[in-house]
């Protein structure tokens, strides 16, 4: 995908959505854009598509030595919350990291920035494709591994849908602030690796939480996208208390602060010379 073709498709994209009105009507224009530039990059599709399908499958082996009934788990919702959080990973956070580097690389976040939209609507404009597939593919997933391996229906299921909402505001945000600190598209998913390697295994994706050392899982619970996935699975199983589903909502907020302070005050709107 030639830098060219990508400027002329987002001002192209652009233009004719803020044409016909201010605001949402403009933020629409550049997630359109956005999302036919996301459609022009193969690799990018195929792996935020594939991998999050494929990856939930090697946890099985990771859990067959545990008794799951014992921890209220079964091997479906211990799949299907690996599969949203590999979603979350790759399908958001990873492929936003680039799609942030590539856009600032190529100045067209400069470029908006000389226009109307202000820098949230940009930045949300940018992410708004990205997170809309990894919300359908946890849709896609939710059915299918309800299909396939027997869930049923979540006990509470607004715990889940909260646990989804939040990771991916979170991993919009957090791909921002590694998008501030990654010179090059290349060198993206080298960046981005160390929160996914740490989220699988340590966020409960992976590993469940409940089966790990009570201390470690105290320390694992205050990481960035634990109380995501700690409401996801809850609301998958009815398993958590509204005391401990408080407290993942207030570590999540916290993180979300952290998160819109960094954006704030060192993501880059310029390339990085």
């Amino acid at each position: 995908m030639s830098g060219v073709g990508e400027r002329t498709g987002v001002r192209g994209g652009l233009g004719r959505g803020a044409a016909v009105g201010p605001g949402g009507r403009r933020l629409r224009a550049l997630a359109r854009a956005e999302l036919t530039l996301l459609g022009r990059n193969r690799t990018a599709v195929v792996t935020a598509l594939l991998l999050p399908l494929a990856l939930p499958f090697s946890v099985r082996p990771a859990v067959d030595n545990i008794d799951l009934k014992a921890e209220g788990l079964s091997i479906g919702t211990v799949t299907l919350t690996a599969a949203i959080g590999f979603s979350l990973l790759f399908a958001v956070y990873s492929s936003l990291v680039s799609t942030f580097v590539a856009r600032r690389e190529e100045l067209v976040l400069k470029r908006l920035r000389t226009g109307e939209l202000g820098d949230p609507e940009i930045l949300a404009g940018t992410a708004l494709p990205a997170m809309g597939l990894g919300l359908a593919q946890t849709v896609v997933l939710a059915v299918g591994c309800t299909v396939l391996l027997g869930i049923g229906a979540p006990p509470a299921p607004y715990l889940t849908v909260l646990g989804v909402l939040f990771g991916l505001a979170l991993c919009a945000l957090l791909a921002a602030v590694t998008a501030s600190f990654t010179r090059t598209v290349e060198s993206a998913q080298v960046t981005a690796l160390p929160l996914v390697l740490v989220s699988m295994m340590g966020s409960g994706i992976a590993i469940p939480s409940e089966v790990l050392p009570d201390r470690l899982a105290s320390l694992c619970e205050l990481l960035p996208l634990s109380p995501a996935v700690r409401l996801v699975r809850g609301g998958l199983t009815g398993h958590l208390s509204g005391y401990d589903a408080l407290g993942a909502v207030g570590i999540a907020l916290a993180w979300t602060g952290l998160a819109v302070f960094a954006v704030r005050r060192w993501f880059r709107w310029e390339p990085r010379r």
